[in-house]
């Protein structure tokens, strides 16, 4: 095994993935993330990019191929599980519950120890470290605040469970340019601070080719395009930008 191979935290590898059998939406897909990295599966619409995120987190059953996580095939793990395997998911619609505060927000991340209150209290703390702005509101109602603060109140609940690998659904979908900016930040400290692997799936492509390190394009439901973002310059030109 190279030094290449060992820094692959997950695979998908010959991915064969439909909401029916007989229709696969992916079809031998074969994808990367590496430790510490941003990876980026992009493409139009309609081509499988959610659907390879689902896929990954066990919402949906790949009817071929392999999802590897650390070289572990999980594809008979179940969701749950995935999420004690390091595992998490954000999705493109917010899942946060705009009734409650802040605090029980966060508070919900930490469902897998939530007998142990001293632990729950670290990982708040160490949430209210990385965002001080979140300490300053934590007894807010969440629906409250600005849409980037909504979201980084859902990284905050997911990053209670301490995950090594996010996957991440079209992040900044219906904030605006400013609150967009601040995600993304949101993103790129995660990896270069704290060591996380993304995969990111997004429709902002010059935001995706700028904050990621490795990018995939599908078309159809399969691989088009692979390498280091910075070799997509002229491709975004010629493919993305009328």
């Amino acid at each position: 095994m190279t030094d290449a191979d060992e820094d692959i935290v997950l695979e998908l590898r010959d991915l064969y993935v439909g909401y029916y059998k007989d229709l696969n939406i992916l079809q031998d897909l074969n994808v990367k993330a590496r430790k510490g990295q941003i990876t980026a599966i992009l493409g139009a619409n309609g081509v499988g990019k959610s659907t390879a995120l689902k896929a990954v987190f066990g919402f949906l059953r790949p009817n071929g191929g392999q999802v590897l996580l650390e070289g572990e095939d999980i594809i008979d793990v179940p969701t749950h599980q995935r999420i004690l395997k390091g595992l998490a998911y954000i999705p493109q619609q917010p899942g946060i519950f705009k009734d409650m505060s802040v605090e029980e927000n966060l508070e919900l991340g930490g469902w897998t120890f939530k007998r142990d209150k001293k632990q729950i209290a670290q990982k708040m703390e160490a949430n209210y470290e990385r965002f001080p702005v979140l300490k300053e509101k934590r007894k807010q109602i969440t629906g409250e605040l600005s849409g980037g603060q909504q979201r980084m109140v859902e990284i905050s609940r997911t990053l209670m469970a301490e995950p090594r690998m996010l996957l991440v659904d079209e992040p900044t979908a219906g904030l605006s340019k400013m609150l967009s900016e601040e995600v993304y930040d949101m993103l790129i400290m995660l990896t270069e601070e704290e060591n996380l692997t993304i995969l990111l799936v997004d429709q902002e492509i010059r935001h995706a080719l700028h904050i990621s390190d490795y990018v995939y394009v599908l078309e159809l439901g399969r691989n088009k395009f692979e390498g280091p973002a910075s070799d997509f310059d002229d491709l975004e030109k010629a493919f993305w930008v009328a």
